[in-house]
């Protein structure tokens, strides 16, 4: 005869019942067994939670011994209980004890009992328990049956997240979902950063999880499936993706997934069992997610991700909802987390309230990162399932000097943390206090430190921190941050606003430097192989003259009557730097034919990134009036490594000597032809490699804002005369990288030279 649950939405009425009750936590959860129980016609009904230090506690139980509650435990992956909470599936025996993964334990008194049925329990696809129901006869239950206990233990999940069960946990212990984690990522932008998670896709919560009419939740479904599918159609048929790309395949897996009838109708089922249409999403999406995260097929793991997305994009048409967190919301130390996000969405949100930026993806040179780094945000990218181990409102650290965060954090670490930012707040006080002192080495050698920038949010930083002027303002962010192609007046108004906000000191503009990683969403880009050595800045300017032609117009009617600096980035021929100048001298003529004023002082230049360049200087510098050296892509470039790839970012050192010695053959030549030489990659920003830059001869630096204080202290406490004596001779002598940078580190704490 089979035992039935043949009422599920009986059963969860029944549950919904208890949960209103006015009742204690563990007087709830006796009743929850015991309402089980009886609807599963079964003898033994039993919940076990998961615990911080990875053992699972018996909660409650029906029919085992009562002694055993909250004295009975497992660890993950023992018993036929902590097989479940290991594998996140559930586990259907006829004869428990014939299993070899069984565990006897005799405080319980189940040895009585053979078949077995447990189910994990599960929120956003993390085990938070184990919910069992055992039988004395030898039985196999019916998938109906697993079906509703998974329902169930959704509702147990709930009183979990709620926090309910910390009432009722035994001194000393704590629930594994509050458990501190301390997690690695990648430090993508400097500074430390304490405050509440602000999930920028924040998980739904929902409250109606019990369904009173199944036919009605049936319909909203459909619906809401109809308008999910309508908008990914719309979406794909729309000219921005009508070509092959990467935002194409995205969209195109969102709909494969939106037209699988095997998904659709796992969430029927569980309509069918009394869910509502949102909790059915819901539960389907959490036992996709806890079996998909256990799988190590990267592409499966990446399929998640849609997966997510297109089931939280649904329970949003069920529930009516927009995205994203509201300004009443935003907490006054948010610290947004996210799997990944556009560096507009960043903008979005109010910058007095950030505090920090934890990403699951992202990379050094994403356009969230660069909006982030030039906001002065702490970020880390690449922590590893942040999005679903973190809750709205939980504590955490972001910590960007070394890549880790802690979600959750333990009183006396939040206590550190504390200490650590007043630490940094001090010596920020202390580089303040070095803003307007001269940038002069300790034998008189002046130093020009500047700023890069790229959104007018960074200018007021040059005052603050005493730069010199912008040595590197980045047009693209603009263009990164809009909706559509800034049209000419646009670009005008921000160029001016820049040169208003300089003043008398100089700003050098950077023409756009898109393709590569810096895709425009509004752009269609042919797919490469290699994009950062395809199709891109001054090639992809040159192929577009009328794009190239509007932003130089733009520039110089913004420079109108004042000193007007522009660069070409990527240049790898010095024919290309003389055909970017003939657009420049075009548009020149054509604003003083029709009377338009000029700049009063003109000067274009090139960056150095590519290596190549370093065998035509002679005849570049004959054409320029000034050189900048990006170092991050002619570092890139120069040993063959992708800096966004992390399996190779690290195989190489910046002060490695070899490349050291191509910068020294770069500023070597400038001197010698009296072309000004700037460096304005990260190796400018690190005290350290500032120092080695000073050594090789350059003397004009473009940094982020922050740096430029630790920058400055070290280059005022150093000897650059007695340093180049020293230091020059090791460019010569084989030294590997490890002993280079060694050696400039023990210089610098012999001459005690902060760095």
């Amino acid at each position: 005869m089979r035992s039935s649950l043949a009422g599920p939405r009986v059963l969860l009425r029944r549950l919904r019942e208890v949960m209103a009750e006015p009742i204690n936590a563990q007087e709830r959860l006796d009743k929850i067994v015991r309402l089980i129980a009886a609807n599963v016609v079964a003898e033994v009904c039993s919940v076990y939670i998961l615990r911080a230090d990875g053992i699972l506690e018996l909660y409650a139980t029906e029919g085992l011994n009562k002694d055993a509650v909250h004295q009975t435990a497992l660890r993950v992956g023992e018993g036929l209980v902590g097989l479940i909470a290991s594998d996140a599936r559930p586990l259907n025996l006829p004869n428990a004890q014939a299993h070899p993964a069984f565990a006897y334990r005799p405080e319980t008194g189940e040895e009585s009992y053979n078949s077995f049925l447990g189910v994990p329990i599960l929120r956003a696809g993390r085990t938070l328990g184990v919910l069992v129901v055992q039988n004395m006869a030898h039985r196999t239950y019916f998938e109906d049956e697993v079906e509703a206990l998974q329902t169930t233990a959704m509702v147990i999940a709930e009183m979990v997240a709620a926090g309910e069960l910390e009432a009722i946990a035994q001194q000393g212990t704590t629930i594994d979902l509050v458990r501190p984690l301390h997690l690695k990522g990648v430090p993508l932008s400097d500074g430390v950063g304490l405050g509440h998670v602000v999930l920028h896709e924040p998980r739904v919560v929902i409250t109606n999880l019990i369904a009173e009419d199944a036919d009605a939740e049936k319909e909203r479904l459909d619906g809401a499936v109809q308008r999910l599918r309508l908008s990914l159609d719309h979406m794909l048929a729309n000219g921005d993706f009508s070509q092959h790309g990467e935002h194409r395949e995205v969209l195109e897996a969102y709909r494969m997934f939106a037209y699988d009838r095997g998904w659709v109708r796992k969430i029927e089922e569980a309509i069918r069992n009394g869910l509502t249409a949102e909790a059915a999403v819901e539960k389907v999406q959490s036992d996709t997610r806890a079996r998909m995260l256990r799988q190590t097929d990267p592409y499966l793991r990446e399929r998640l991700h849609d997966l997510d997305d297109l089931a939280l994009r649904l329970i949003r048409e069920l529930m009516g909802r927009g995205h994203g967190a509201s300004e009443e919301e935003l907490p006054q130390d948010a610290i947004i987390v996210a799997r990944n996000m556009g560096a507009a969405e960043l903008l979005d949100y109010d910058r007095d309230r950030i505090r920090g930026l934890i990403l699951e993806e992202g990379g050094p040179t994403s356009h969230v990162t660069i909006v982030a780094r030039a906001l002065g945000i702490p970020t880390i990218g690449q922590v590893e399932d942040i999005v679903s181990l973190a809750e709205t409102r939980d504590a955490v650290i972001v910590d960007g000097e070394v890549g880790q965060v802690f979600l959750r954090p333990a009183p006396d670490v939040e206590q550190a943390f504390a200490d650590k930012v007043r630490f940094r707040a001090k010596r920020q006080a202390q580089y303040k206090r070095l803003r307007d002192k001269p940038t002069v080495t300790l034998d008189g050698t002046d130093v020009t430190l500047q700023l890069n920038a790229g959104l007018l949010v960074d200018l007021p930083s040059m005052n603050d921190a005493g730069a010199a002027g912008v040595g590197l303002f980045r047009t693209e962010l603009q263009f990164m941050v809009a909706s559509s192609f800034p049209r000419m007046k646009e670009q005008q108004t921000l160029y001016s606003k820049v040169l208003d906000e300089a003043g008398d000191k100089p700003v050098t503009f950077r023409s756009l430097d898109i393709g590569g990683d810096k895709v425009l969403p509004y752009m269609r880009l042919a797919q490469e192989e290699n994009p950062a050595m395809g199709w891109r800045a001054i090639r992809f300017g040159l192929d577009r003259p009328g794009l190239l032609r509007t932003q130089i117009r733009a520039l110089l009617h913004a420079g109108a009557n004042r000193s007007m600096r522009i660069m070409f980035p990527m240049i790898a021929d010095v024919d290309e730097f003389r055909r970017a100048k003939d657009y420049v001298e075009r548009e020149l003529k054509h604003l003083r034919q029709h009377g338009h004023p000029t700049p009063e002082e003109l000067k274009l230049g090139v960056m150095v990134e590519v290596p190549g360049l370093l065998w035509q200087l002679e005849e570049l510098y004959q054409e320029v009036d000034f050189v900048s050296v990006g170092s991050n892509d002619l570092f890139q470039f120069f040993n063959a490594v992708d800096r966004g790839n992390t399996l190779v970012a690290d195989r190489f050192d910046t002060l490695h000597p070899g490349f050291l010695r191509a910068l020294k053959h770069i500023v070597d030549v400038g001197d010698r032809m009296d072309v000004p030489v700037t460096l304005c990659g990260e190796l400018a920003g690190q005290p350290l490699s500032a120092m080695a830059l000073l050594g090789l001869g350059y003397r004009s630096l473009s940094m982020s804002p922050s740096a430029i204080g630790p920058v400055k202290a070290m280059l005022r406490s150093l000897d650059l005369t007695k340093f180049k004596e020293a230091f020059l001779p090791k460019l010569e002598t084989g030294h590997t990288p490890e002993n280079m940078r060694q050696y400039l580190a023990d210089f610098a704490a012999e001459h005690d030279i902060p760095v």
